[in-house]
């Protein structure tokens, strides 16, 4: 059986200890635990900037660090599982234990708490971070990370609350760009946005749409569709709103766009075919 290599860290001269007696390779090595310390991080099948992204990964994400070699480090995604190529200086195998998670779109990072002063720079939703205080100033809340940057304190709740009703976070990207293996406020695909969402309510997805497709959740009847239900083409995934409206990134409006989904299965059917699958996750 061919190992995919989205899931499964594998080289000629390095693998994951895990796959001992299931690949050939010079060392296996159980990989060292790290995490994101950059606002995003971009995920790519080779060091090589040039290569096209795989998906992204947020600050205060885990991951396990294979090798470090020129600049890059090989890691596998705690969330997912999901393989690659992450600049080096993108982790840190020192920082602090998140408390907290990023819940809006998107939020500004400040240099101190006060929102007339200029912002530094900008998380997305399901960035983790570690609150170490509280500060108010003019009547507004904010939160004090371990850099000793500031963050509203309504954009973030601690990490064992979770959202109820992951197709409500879903709108929440709404006009969100569309970008090819983006998977943050910044922009996000469509399987990003589907694997997001539920994060924010606790429930692991899959990263990729063949992935979900296979095995996210259980297969349904497209006349069963309802609030929450997934509907997939080859190559796409949809969230449904209600059995007549969809939310998906959409490479056809560039963003994350609100659609009817008879128009759409018509709009896409000339390029993409019909559906090829429902499912309820």
């Amino acid at each position: 059986m061919t190992l995919d290599r989205r899931l499964h860290a594998f080289r000629p001269d390095l693998a994951e200890e895990g796959l001992r007696g299931r690949v050939e390779a010079e060392r296996f090595v159980a990989g060292v635990g790290a995490r994101v310390s950059v606002a995003v991080a971009a995920l790519r099948p080779q060091p090589d900037l040039s290569k096209g992204i795989d998906t992204e990964l947020l600050r205060g994400e885990d991951v396990t660090v294979f090798d470090r070699r020129d600049g890059w480090c090989w890691v596998k995604a705690k969330s997912d599982g999901y393989v690659g190529y992450l600049p080096e200086t993108a982790v840190s195998e020192s920082a602090s234990e998140p408390t907290h998670i990023v819940v809006p779109q998107r939020t500004p990072v400040y240099g101190e708490p006060e929102l007339r002063k200029p912002a530094i720079g900008a998380l997305s939703m399901g960035s983790r971070v570690r609150v170490t205080g509280m500060a108010e100033a003019r009547g507004n809340h904010y939160v004090v990370l371990d850099d000793g940057t500031a963050l509203f304190a309504a954009h973030v709740r601690p990490i064992a609350e979770v959202a109820g009703d992951y197709v409500a976070v879903a709108a929440r990207f709404l006009e969100t760009p569309y970008l090819w293996g983006g998977r943050s406020g910044f922009g996000i695909d469509c399987s990003a946005l589907v694997q997001l969402s539920l994060l924010m309510t606790g429930r692991a997805a899959p990263r990729d749409t063949d992935m979900q497709a296979a095995g996210l959740g259980t297969p349904i009847a497209r006349e069963e569709l309802r609030r929450g239900d997934l509907v997939f083409w080859k190559g796409h995934v949809a969230i449904t709103e209600d059995p007549e409206t969809i939310i998906h990134a959409s490479g056809h409006t560039m963003t994350v766009a609100r659609e009817d989904f008879a128009a759409a299965v018509e709009r896409i059917g000339w390029l993409y075919a019909q559906p090829t699958g429902y499912r309820r996750p």
